[in-house]
């Protein structure tokens, strides 16, 4: 995508949209999490507008963060609670904190926003560094089955429709650098057209493992959701817990 700019996807009225779709899925990640963390210490990378840290830090785990964008930062905190997250503003790739935490975690596919291979590599091998002896590395991530089904690698989705409002989901993939670039499309009759890009490098989950063994860690369990749903060819997500 011409232009793309990671971080601007993140600024501006794209962090004040962010939570207008929950994913309906909160109790279930922040129980799963919660059981991990043992009370903590956690790390999230990419925290944003605290959809998981808050909920998970609500039940006693201490939580702390790493974000690029600073205005999704300020809308966690706006909310309660959200003044009470440490917070560290830059690339979570880089896992730029000093602290050891028995989890770190990583949800909603953001593991894909780091847009090469050795990108993603090297998270792992940063989170690794700060990972306790008998700690967590958790991701959930979409299984990219569906991508090998596009039509000419692309495809356009009414995401919502609405009287005032539509919105499409318009993307296209490219198989060999295994990115999709997608823009979320707003069309409406009080604000016009708006367009939210946002590029991802999608990986099976089989990549993810070996990059954890160059990080030194191996996987300890996957699941197909976060009830602990059978991880199996029928499945579209994949919650995979890493340790050493």
């Amino acid at each position: 995508m011409q232009d793309y700019d990671p971080v601007k996807s993140f600024l501006g009225e794209a962090a004040e949209q962010y939570d207008r779709r929950l994913r309906g899925d909160e109790d279930d990640a922040v129980a799963f999490l919660a059981g991990l963390a043992a009370g903590g210490p956690a790390l999230e990378l990419a925290i944003g507008t605290g959809r998981i840290g808050l909920p998970l830090a609500a039940r006693g785990v201490a939580v702390e963060g790493i974000d690029l964008s600073p205005d999704m930062v300020a809308q966690l905190r706006k909310k309660p609670g959200g003044d009470a997250i440490p917070v560290t503003i830059g690339d979570f790739s880089e896992v730029p904190v000093s602290g050891t935490y028995r989890l770190i975690y990583v949800v909603y596919n953001t593991f894909f926003n780091l847009l090469e291979q050795e990108q993603q590599v090297r998270c792992f091998e940063n989170v690794a560094a700060h990972l306790a002896d008998d700690g967590a590395f958790v991701i959930e991530a979409a299984v990219p089955a569906h991508i090998n089904g596009l039509r000419e690698n692309q495809y356009v989705d009414a995401e919502e429709i609405g009287v005032d409002e539509v919105w499409l989901d318009v993307a296209k993939y490219d198989p060999v650098s295994q990115r999709l670039e997608e823009t979320h499309v707003s069309l409406s009759a009080a604000g016009g057209v708006r367009l939210f890009p946002i590029v991802t490098r999608y990986c099976y989950p089989s990549e993810l493992d070996l990059m954890a063994r160059i990080a030194g860690l191996r996987l300890k369990e996957r699941f197909g959701g976060w009830n602990g749903e059978p991880f199996d060819s029928r499945s579209i997500l994949a919650v995979s817990v890493f340790g050493r």
